[in-house]
């Protein structure tokens, strides 16, 4: 076993801190009151080659995996900028269209998302369905005019990045099984298509990505929009939900170690009782515990990423590095709040602003209770709960 990080993650590491330091938690907070997404930042990490590191070099990317674009996700999240659409078109997006795409849509759609200046968004969720992607009702039917196209009518909620992005990997039922379960399939939808409408929905957590809900209204696609074989989608619907996860741990043990860092040298320096705050346990202990459970997840989460690259089972090691890193990102910001007193809540100090993210991310792409759920009945080998 070697955990030394190979030398070219911390080149990545640094170079990465460097370009989004210089944006930073007050740009990104700053965003998110106004629900803005941090588009230099996203190109200029593209123009370096970080936001198609995972991209084949065959089509201008990086050629790498997931274990280096977690590394890019958590490096620019380490300083204050956590990037959301790292999760949606760097990880899903890309995984997916890397191992299923047709050769035309790997040409059309993965070199521009190797240069950072096209986003795809992603579509799943619905609000009768929630976590249960059997439960669908967006579907996908042939048209009767004999021109191979496709019909899809349905609606989609809580999808991020749409006005971002020049596509929607969208999910649809084609079919139902002998069990009454959905038979997914996976289609690029435009943005512009005919039939769409996208319409905001306000969230109360100050992020910088606008959520929306998606209403699909006989939008016709071609036959080549089809991602994979119809009606057998749940295959690279879950290769691509498993990077998603490990993308979401990277960003929260990055927002971890910011808060971590901003805490530890605040009570450092801040002197009350003619001494440093961090001399106190009451102050030191939650903020050792919390770098403790941040250090946990990353190990998780390198495990996920090396186990997905390699081609192996990643779903328990990916949505056990997301859980733990999202509890763990809550837990830091928390106890970082905390130890800054009042000025934990004050714009010069900028915490409360990855406070949204963090939470959002305990919730989302996969809750907590899905995911013990999930570990429960597969790797403890307990009966279905649900």
């Amino acid at each position: 076993m070697n955990f030394a990080e190979p030398a070219e993650y911390a080149e990545i590491r640094a170079a990465v801190r460097q370009i989004s330091a210089a944006h930073g938690l007050r740009e990104y907070a700053e965003r998110g009151k106004h629900s803005e997404p941090q588009t230099e930042l996203w190109e200029e990490l593209g123009d370096a080659g970080f936001i198609g590191i995972n991209v084949p070099a065959e089509f201008g990317g990086g050629g790498a995996g997931m274990s280096e674009l977690a590394v890019v996700a958590e490096a620019s999240a380490s300083v204050g900028c956590p990037l959301l659409l790292l999760l949606v078109s760097s990880a899903i997006s890309v995984e997916i269209l890397a191992r299923y795409g047709s050769a035309e849509q790997q040409q059309q759609w993965l070199t521009p998302l190797a240069g950072g200046r096209t986003k795809m968004a992603f579509a799943i969720t619905e609000p009768d369905a929630g976590s249960n992607s059997h439960r669908i009702t967006t579907t996908a039917r042939p048209a009767d005019d004999g021109s191979g196209d496709w019909l899809i009518s349905g609606q989609k909620y809580y999808i991020s990045g749409v006005e971002e992005s020049a596509a929607i990997l969208t999910v649809t039922r084609t079919g139902t099984d002998d069990r009454g379960r959905a038979q997914v399939s996976l289609f690029i939808v435009p943005t512009d298509a005919a039939g769409l409408t996208a319409t905001r929905l306000p969230v109360a957590a100050q992020i910088p990505d606008k959520q929306y809900t998606l209403f699909f209204d006989d939008v016709r696609v071609p036959a080549a929009a089809l991602v994979g074989t119809a009606g057998e989608g749940f295959k690279p619907l879950f290769d691509g939900l498993n990077p998603e996860r490990i993308a979401s741990a990277a960003l929260c043990v990055g927002i971890g170690r910011f808060a971590l860092d901003q805490a530890a040298e605040y009570a450092r320096t801040r002197s009350v009782w003619g001494a440093p705050i961090g001399t106190h346990q009451g102050v030191s202990h939650p903020l050792a515990q919390a770098k403790i459970n941040v250090e946990l997840a990353a190990l998780m989460l390198a495990k996920a990423a090396w186990l997905h690259d390699r081609g192996e089972e990643a779903g328990e090691t990916a949505n056990m590095a997301k859980a733990a890193a999202a509890d763990a990102a809550v837990a830091a910001v928390d106890a970082a709040i905390q130890a800054h007193g009042g000025n934990g809540l004050s714009e010069e100090y900028g915490l409360l602003p990855l406070y949204g993210m963090a939470r959002l991310l305990r919730i989302a792409p996969v809750s907590k209770e899905m995911v013990l759920n999930y570990v429960a009945q597969h790797t403890l080998k307990l009966p279905r709960s649900y």
